[in-house]
């Protein structure tokens, strides 16, 4: 085990052999987004030392995150609010496409920007306690963050657009149920849970997780045709490494476990 400096008191690291954990750290504003806090994030992802395969992601205190400072939003103009639009999916698209697969734990709140964050990761764990929300339709604003991207794709047009019309809350289980979390766990059991998942995501061939991460987004996004043609073209380039010959080697030659074991 070992702490990192982070550029920002709003972010606790720690080095877990090749699993960095990312602690929010604003318990007191239930890990509500400021400038700071979001700034901190895209230096985390810009900055991940090379010996880590994974990242977990949790908040500390009694939620994930209820999403954006909204003391903030109240001093911006609309040039003001573009920019700041921008600057977050520029530090969440670092998240979903940076060097590492991440993992988010999720508990009490995910709000707003806190489910814009969930949604930028590739695996997330929800407690039980864990609720979901988009409120800013009661707010009279828009996402910004994202969400109108990448929830969408989780759980379909028409449930988000519930979510923003009706200020329809998920608890866990539903929210499991419907894609907004691939795992359920007790609560108090998440990080646990996250590392053990993040633990296998790292024991993966690289070139596995690159393509997981980089090519499966843009190939689900693209029409069929050229969608066949990225998938053809990363299943060849990956069993041609030499690590992914060394594991069918050992599949074949019964070193490895089957699926199941």
């Amino acid at each position: 085990m070992q702490e990192i400096k982070s550029s920002t008191a709003s972010i606790q690291l720690e080095i877990r052999d090749e699993i960095l954990l990312v602690a929010i750290n604003r318990p007191e504003k239930r890990n509500a987004f400021n400038d700071d806090l979001v700034l901190g994030i895209e230096k985390v992802f810009e900055n991940i030392p090379p010996q880590i395969r994974c990242v977990v992601i949790y908040g500390l205190g009694k939620h994930f995150s209820a999403g954006l400072d909204l003391s903030e939003l109240k001093e911006r103009d609309a040039v003001q609010g573009l920019h700041h639009s921008r600057m977050w999916h520029r530090v969440l698209d670092k998240v979903q496409f940076g060097a590492v697969p991440v993992v988010a734990v999720l508990h009490g709140a995910v709000v707003g920007g806190g489910l814009e964050l969930a949604s930028a990761c590739h695996i997330r764990v929800a407690e039980t306690s864990t609720f979901f929300a988009l409120p800013e339709g009661q707010r009279g604003i828009f996402v910004g963050g994202g969400a109108s991207v990448r929830v969408p794709k989780l759980i379909g047009m028409a449930r988000m657009m519930d979510m923003m019309f009706t200020g329809r809350v998920y608890k866990a289980e539903e929210g499991e149920r419907i894609g907004l979390a691939q795992y359920l766990v007790e609560e108090g059991q998440g990080l646990e849970k996250g590392i053990e998942l993040a633990q296998k995501i790292a024991s993966n061939a690289g070139m596995t997780n690159y393509a997981l991460m980089h090519v499966l987004p843009k190939i689900v996004d693209s029409g069929q045709n050229e969608g066949l043609m990225m998938e053809s073209l990363i299943a060849a380039i990956s069993a041609d490494a030499p690590e992914a010959k060394k594991r069918l080697t050992d599949f074949l030659e019964g070193r490895a476990k089957k699926v199941g074991e």
